[in-house]
């Protein structure tokens, strides 16, 4: 019991020596993280005059906050004393970063896509894109993972390697927006003559943009139907335009003009007969037998 009580004794007094040498190394890994988060508004203020992307600004601030605590947390254990576990650490850090690598591989991946993707990134917050068979508006962007909101409302994380190695698709870069739709007609009607008045519908919606310019087009002759494709633009960019309301409004219009000019719309799954160029049909209404 008296030795216990000795050795209890004698590591507490070894603690309230090493008091001050504690205090000093708190306060300098307190304030490398401080000096950390002030070089890190500098580097964004800097790089913002710069015109760099909101990717790169926040890809940099927080590799200056990591490298200054890192640095603070190597002085903390020099002012405690550990001189040589700090050393062993920096002249270990390349053997950890390969044993790491191997076990944590996958995320390694990701950090190292997304480090690559910071400076090559297709799309920036508020894009709409799709990779693989994931589609929806990007709400921010990280080393690791890209956050999408679908259409659904589902909050959808995509992993850096994920978008680094396959294809992606953005439909608002440049604020261009492409949509179309499908019509069939009766064989017997002017299709000539459908085909010009669905363009010049889609032309006359608000919205629609005129260049470049929405077109329609034979698009092919099915069993049923002559089938024309209309196609327009709209800006994306432009906060007033909402996609579905244009949409809806040009195949609203379309349809109309259509049925009033006495043109016959085909369905895609039954063959309308236009019975306006035979004579009367008799029908008669009796049993069998009679």
């Amino acid at each position: 019991m008296d030795i216990l009580l000795e050795t209890l004794t004698d590591e507490w007094q070894s603690l309230v020596r090493l008091t001050p040498q504690i205090v000093v190394a708190i306060i300098v890994l307190l304030a490398s993280i401080i000096i950390g988060r002030v070089v890190g508004r500098v580097v964004v203020g800097v790089l913002s005059r710069g015109n760099f992307r909101p990717t790169h600004q926040s890809f940099f601030r927080k590799l200056s906050i990591w490298l200054i605590a890192i640095l603070g947390f190597i002085v903390a254990l020099n002012v405690l004393g550990l001189k040589s576990l700090a050393g062993s650490l920096v002249a270990g850090g390349g053997i950890t970063a390969i044993v790491l690598g191997f076990a944590f591989r996958q995320i390694g991946e990701n950090l190292l896509a997304g480090f690559f993707l910071a400076f090559s990134r297709p799309f920036e917050v508020g894009d709409l894109i799709e990779s693989g068979n994931l589609q929806g508006i990007v709400q921010s962007i990280e080393l690791r993972s890209t956050h999408i909101r679908a259409a659904d409302g589902r909050d959808i994380f995509i992993p850096s390697s994920e978008i680094f190695n396959n294809p992606v698709t953005n439909f608002t870069r440049d604020g261009l927006r492409r949509l179309s739709f499908k019509v069939g007609i009766d064989y017997a009607d002017d299709s000539e003559k459908a085909r010009r008045m669905l363009f010049e519908t889609a032309q006359s919606v608000e919205n629609v943009l005129s260049s470049p310019a929405p077109g329609a087009i034979f698009s092919g002759l099915l069993a049923q139907y002559v089938e024309l494709e209309v196609y327009f633009w709209i800006d994306t960019f432009d906060p007033k335009v909402d996609l579905g309301t244009v949409r809806n409004e040009v195949i609203e219009r379309c349809r109309r003009n259509l049925v009033s000019s006495g043109f016959t719309v085909s369905s895609n799954v039954t063959s309308n007969l236009a019975l306006g160029g035979y004579g009367p049909v008799e029908v008669r209404v009796g049993n069998a037998a009679s």
